[in-house]
């Protein structure tokens, strides 16, 4: 069972776990010893393959069909994900979205969708999360470090939602302390994923250490977060991206 040292076994939820470095993040919770539910979209697929890892870890999954654009959706999947697999010891929000255009192209739908999802939707993934997660506790953030600079155009309202992440995780810090809950928020970029290969030819110059990232690297920072080690930490933006900000 590989309980923690009061006797339960730990328990996980991923927002936006199915592929890239969701998955990567679930299937390294799954190796220290997390139960994992993961929420998808529209890819049941991957969710599936993305489960078998975890089954494969010794550990049980739950692939949940949700998006996070939607209160009601985000509310049932954590509700959803506690009776299935008990009550959470870590919530990571990594659902989110990516467009790009210049103020003169980015259309109001985009917008709305940037704010609904990558704002919006990681407040109250949140709110949600930690109703049902457990005292000293764990919630992590997927932002980007975009937040810090983007260099390049087109970048404004996605760099716009991950600075507000950033803030908002600096804050709830206060809010949850007297529960001894630790927030987080780890600032990835760029990473091998189907969502950046379009991109990765113009990348290749910016790459300081030579290379993207893997989102297994990202899975590695999320389970330390996620840990007893990281215990004194909150309120903290850790940028992992090669040097790209430098």
């Amino acid at each position: 069972m590989n309980p923690d040292q009061q006797g339960h076994r730990r328990v996980a939820l991923v927002f936006g776990g199915s592929r890239g470095i969701g998955a990567g993040i679930v299937e390294r919770l799954a190796k220290e010893g997390f139960d994992v539910a993961l929420t998808y979209v529209s890819r049941p697929d991957a969710a599936q393959a993305t489960l078998g890892a975890v089954e494969a870890a010794g550990r049980r999954g739950l692939a949940i069909q949700a998006d996070s654009a939607d209160p009601v959706a985000i509310r049932a999947a954590v509700a959803e994900a506690v009776e299935r697999l008990g009550p959470l010891d870590a919530v990571v929000v990594n659902a989110g979205v990516l467009r790009h255009g210049t103020i003169d192209v980015l259309s109001i739908e985009d917008l709305d969708l940037l704010l609904n999802v990558n704002v919006r939707g990681v407040y109250l993934a949140i709110q949600a999360g930690v109703a049902s997660l457990r005292d000293g506790g764990r919630v992590i953030t997927i932002g980007s470090n975009t937040a810090i600079r983007t260099g390049m155009a087109g970048n404004s309202v996605y760099a716009m939602t991950k600075a507000a992440v950033a803030a908002m995780v600096q804050n709830l810090a206060l809010d949850l302390a007297p529960r001894r809950i630790t927030i987080n928020n780890v600032q990835p970029r760029p990473i091998a994923t189907d969502m950046t290969a379009p991109f990765a030819e113009h990348l290749q110059d910016k790459l300081k250490l030579g290379r993207m990232g893997q989102p297994h690297e990202i899975g590695a920072l999320v389970a330390y977060l996620a840990g007893p080690e990281s215990g004194y930490m909150t309120g903290a933006s850790l940028t992992i991206d090669g040097g790209w900000v430098l």
